[in-house]
């Protein structure tokens, strides 16, 4: 999906916007987390039993990654929405808000920001460790890295996506306010009369990104849990909740093929 994605984007010229760095930087930091995770969580569940060293810097390098790699691509994702929301909601003075040099400036941003968030555990600033449930390098949910946890989960996580089901909620309303009054689109020949039904099935189209909240607030609880409470939650819980996490990276580029 994320390959198609960006073969489409990269091979029509027509399809091109000031918003195309940021949908080719969720589509590779997609790409990336599930070429990643996957192979390197699977080859760790067939070696079991061996136990695996939180301090080895394979280990250390690939929780940053890891982290990395899914904070970056919500981030994108957020700030792609953000880009729609302007072009639908304020169309007049849209291609003054957002220009290309601003957009680069967004994106250069984003990247610092979460190269920020991951260097810290490696600075001493939380930390990274081996989770025998979910056969992954990732960071330590531990009561001693809470303050760091808690840092991320709320500016790298739940930021982004409270941002994007607020925005795209807002961008229902107004499709649906819309609906109600009707509307006249014109051409070169004549003018004509959209119905309702159209406003309201594209505007149901964003309710699609549903998806990250069931993808992400397993995994969030889990983390929670586990950093405030102290206690290792079931391994069934914490593997499927990670395993929701990387199926947002493949539902990602279908839900962005359908909202524009």
């Amino acid at each position: 999906g994320n390959l198609l994605l960006l073969l489409v984007l990269l091979l029509n010229k027509e399809l091109r916007s000031d918003s195309l760095g940021l949908t080719l930087s969720f589509s590779l930091s997609d790409l990336a987390l599930g070429l990643s995770a996957v192979p390197v969580s699977a080859y760790n569940s067939l070696s079991q039993p061996v136990r695996r060293s939180s301090e080895a810097d394979v280990c250390q390098g690939a929780g940053f990654i890891f982290l990395l790699l899914q904070t970056a691509s919500l981030h994108s994702l957020a700030w792609a929405t953000v880009y729609k929301f302007t072009e639908i909601c304020f169309a007049l003075s849209f291609h003054s808000i957002w220009t290309a040099g601003r957009s680069r400036a967004v994106l250069i941003a984003v990247w610092l920001f979460c190269l920020a968030n991951a260097t810290m555990p490696l600075l001493g600033f939380g930390s990274y460790a081996y989770s025998e449930s979910r056969f992954l390098c990732c960071p330590s949910f531990t009561p001693e890295n809470r303050c760091f946890v808690l840092l991320w989960m709320g500016a790298g996580i739940v930021a982004p996506i409270l941002t994007m089901c607020s925005l795209y909620g807002y961008i229902v309303y107004v499709a649906r306010k819309q609906a109600r009054r009707g509307t006249f689109m014109c051409n070169e020949l004549h003018c004509f009369y959209v119905p309702a039904n159209n406003y309201l099935r594209s505007s149901i189209v964003m309710v699609t990104t549903s998806c990250l909240l069931v993808c992400w607030l397993p995994y969030i609880s889990v983390c929670l849990y586990e950093t405030l409470s102290g206690q290792q939650s079931p391994s069934v819980t914490a593997a499927l909740s990670s395993w929701l996490v990387l199926t947002s990276a493949a539902l990602n580029p279908w839900i962005t093929c359908m909202t524009q």
